[in-house]
């Protein structure tokens, strides 16, 4: 408590955040099922736009489907795997047909495999390969021809990772999957910005979502947490939130950066 009353709670959601900037607008997210991918549908649900949610995970997909309409808003589901280029496009097609435009792309599906680097094998890495960094650059180009023919100036972003800027063992195709987003990112927007379309990433710490079941079943909680600043995990949320305000009038001057969201991670490693 303090003179004024109670604090606010930091990690609720605040609805219309952003007053009408998305009332209406169609935003198309990979990973929808869970996770960022399912905070992120909620979130830009509750700025009443329109939602468009891609998953290999069916069951997911829908639960974030019907999470959305609980909430008053509008969304379709589509069943898409990221390493296939043709599922992409038919992800943004959807949006397109359904909604009549594409003005958000959230390229956030994504995995990891943990082995050490001489017990990696070619096909770990290649699969965290196709579905990080393939998927990223399907969902860029799908949605840049989308925004270039309906001449939408929309905002593309795609997920990296803190991994993208430090190394950590048993994670390498992670690390050189999220290391390509964070250039493709910085490719992306000079190509796509004279179509007025503008690419940015975001680049969580450890977020506690399914990604990181493997070590939280090992115990590995506190030290996952130890990795931020202030000692406790990530929520989905708060990436989700950062990944709106990317996107809203307010975050226009960022382009082709990718944005740190890991609560110092990043700041104070040696």
């Amino acid at each position: 408590m303090d003179a004024n009353g109670p604090l606010p709670d930091i990690e609720r959601p605040v609805a219309l955040q952003f007053g009408s900037a998305f009332e209406g607008r169609v935003v198309a997210i990979t990973g929808g099922s869970s996770g960022i991918g399912r905070a992120t549908a909620l979130a830009f649900a509750r700025e009443r736009a329109r939602i468009v949610v891609g998953d290999l995970n069916e069951v997911g997909g829908r639960e974030t489907l019907d999470a959305v309409e609980s909430l008053g808003g509008e969304a379709e589901f589509v069943r898409c795997d990221v390493t296939e280029p043709a599922d992409v496009d038919a992800l943004v097609s959807r949006a397109v047909e359904h909604f009549g435009a594409l003005h958000v792309m959230a390229n956030n599906a994504g995995i990891g495999t943990y082995a050490p680097l001489l017990e990696h094998t070619p096909e770990q890495f290649d699969r965290v390969v196709k579905v990080n960094q393939y998927g990223v650059f399907y969902g860029m180009v799908a949605a840049g021809r989308a925004m270039r023919e309906l001449q939408i100036a929309g905002t593309i972003v795609n997920t990296a990772s803190v991994f993208a800027f430090l190394g950590s063992e048993g994670i390498i195709g992670y690390h050189a999957s999220k290391g390509a987003v964070r250039l493709m990112t910085q490719a992306a927007a000079l190509e796509l910005a004279p179509y007025g379309i503008r690419v940015v990433a975001v680049a969580p710490g450890i977020v506690d979502t399914p990604i990181i079941a493997g070590y939280k079943a090992r115990g590995l909680d506190d030290s996952l947490a130890r990795g931020q600043m202030r000692g406790k995990l990530l929520s989905p949320d708060a990436i989700a939130q950062t990944i709106v305000w990317l996107c809203s009038p307010g975050g226009d001057a960022v382009n082709g950066s990718t944005v740190l969201c890991d609560d110092g991670f990043a700041s104070f490693k040696t």
